[in-house]
């Protein structure tokens, strides 16, 4: 894969600690795919030497769906900027699906589309958990006018990936998955979509960029491609000159929320190894290292007594942690992990993602100027219970998502360690919701009795009875506590 080129500057320090970068056991997707009658039909020339995608636009079609959703939006919505779930690209980076203008109502339903892909003949639908998030009804079309009800078997926001699943009585037409390690800068590639709801829409250009990192979370890896994606192709595929999927249309840059020939794709093997745990379990499994780490670059790289702004710097060490434990300290320099070789910070999370938990690997760091050899055990990671979709709307009883703080939450909002535990998300139609509660909130006390971890809270909440509503005392982004009181459901 060609060398990760940043767009977003800066030694931002990004947290592989608590709720960061720490995936664990990501299997490789067993998926059986129906064998295609015939061979995918390649890029072809015209008499005028220019390239056709005639043929593989017919044969890739069938395969590519529209996901059409209503949700249904609460008071704890508001605020977020724009009609529909949280961004977690930020302003530049809009969702191609058409989710902007005028909000509704609390309590009107909310009406959005999208893409996905068939990936098995049985019904299995890949698109962006973006698309799906919070919605209370999914329908997907495919290009023969067939329309099915979807479920939403698992959501992974870090990714921003969505499996679905969609019954049929007969095989439904299936997209080829192709290997993303082989994309290569200047590749012919080739979207379908649904942008702007015109069903069935096909572009092309070229790989403009792998290996991108545009600040979407900690498993950044996108393909840049100049092909159109707009509002209404996030989800769909991205197909290389052979008919195979190679990514997941995901982000567009642009201001104005239309495209300028700069668009993002998720590598079809990042999903290739969280669909096993999606379709199964509902969520992914993830890791733990517990290391907060920051870009090297050429001045620290100086002070280190470093030749190259090379690895990754560790900012933090977790007490008791898995670094922690295996002797990791502030200010080493990771540069390699597992035999594998660590050449900026943006490479670690998804080595670190690829390991099963509970696995001891040598990490190799660079101390005082010498390297020196660590055996760390990787460890599970709290991650908050997403709720799968409609199907799963009575998971968790209150409606909240919870995970530990980072060392960098926890200074922003001015609280001692082990002190609380985030919001990380507020299911819709929740006592949590139609409390008031937001996601970033902090809960300090359950029931006027303090909380440190997420383990604690649950174990408070396991106490509350029936017919007895739950206190929270939470700690606002601002910094002011507030109370907010939740009736049981």
């Amino acid at each position: 894969m060609q060398t990760k080129k940043k767009i977003l500057a800066g030694a931002l320090a990004v947290s592989l600690a608590l709720g960061g970068f720490t995936l664990g056991r990501l299997t490789q997707m067993d998926v059986v795919q129906a064998a295609p009658e015939t061979a995918a039909p390649s890029i072809t020339a015209t008499p005028s030497g220019l390239p056709s995608f005639a043929d593989l636009a017919d044969h890739a079609s069938p395969a590519v769906v529209h996901v059409r959703v209503v949700g249904v939006e609460r008071a704890s919505e508001r605020g977020r900027g724009f009609g529909g779930p949280r961004n977690p690209f930020g302003p530049q980076f809009p969702f191609p699906p058409g989710f902007g203008g005028r909000r509704p109502h609390q309590g009107l339903p909310r009406r959005s589309s999208g893409s996905g892909f068939i990936i098995r003949k049985d019904g299995l639908i890949i698109t962006n958990n973006h698309v799906v998030e919070g919605a209370s009804e999914i329908m997907v079309s495919l290009p023969d006018e067939r329309e099915y009800q979807a479920t939403v078997l698992g959501r992974d926001p870090k990714t921003d990936l969505a499996v679905l699943k969609v019954e049929s009585e007969r095989d439904l037409p299936v997209a080829n998955l192709g290997d993303s390690e082989d994309v290569r800068i200047g590749d012919w590639v080739m979207a379908i979509g649904n942008p702007f709801g015109l069903s069935n829409t096909v572009t092309a250009g070229i790989v403009s960029a792998t290996g991108r990192t545009i600040g979407a979370g900690p498993y950044d890896d996108f393909i840049q491609t100049d092909a159109s994606i707009n509002p209404g192709n996030s989800g769909g595929p991205l197909f290389n000159e052979k008919g195979e999927v190679v990514g997941i249309n995901t982000a567009i840059f642009g201001n104005g929320g239309g495209n300028i020939g700069i668009g993002f794709a998720i590598p079809i093997n990042l999903a290739k190894q969280l669909v096993p745990d999606l379709e199964t379990k509902g969520h992914v499994t993830r890791g733990w290292l517990g290391v907060t780490i920051q870009k090297m670059t050429t001045e620290l790289a100086e002070s280190l007594g470093l030749d190259e702004p090379n690895g990754a710097l560790v900012a933090d060490v977790t007490p008791d942690s898995p670094a922690d434990r295996g002797g990791l300290e502030r200010g080493d320099v990771i540069v390699s992990y597992d035999g594998h070789t660590v050449k900026e910070n943006a490479d670690l999370p998804l080595l670190v993602a690829n390991t099963q938990v509970g696995t001891q690997v040598p990490i190799d760091v660079v101390r005082d100027g010498k390297t020196r050899t660590l055996a760390v055990e990787i460890a599970k990671l709290d991650e908050p219970d997403v709720a799968r979709g409609p199907a799963a709307a009575k998971r968790g009883k209150w409606g909240l998502a919870l995970r530990e703080l980072t060392v960098e939450e926890r200074d922003r909002m001015q609280l001692k360690a082990g002190e609380g535990v985030i919001v990380a998300g507020v299911r819709p139609d929740s006592p949590a919701a139609d409390a008031g509660v937001r996601e970033g909130d902090v809960i300090l006390e359950v029931n006027r009795t303090p909380v440190k971890t997420v383990d604690a809270l649950k174990k408070a909440i396991a106490t509350v009875t029936e017919d007895q509503p739950l206190l929270l005392l939470l700690r606002r982004n601002n910094g002011v506590n507030q109370y907010a009181s939740l009736s049981a459901p």
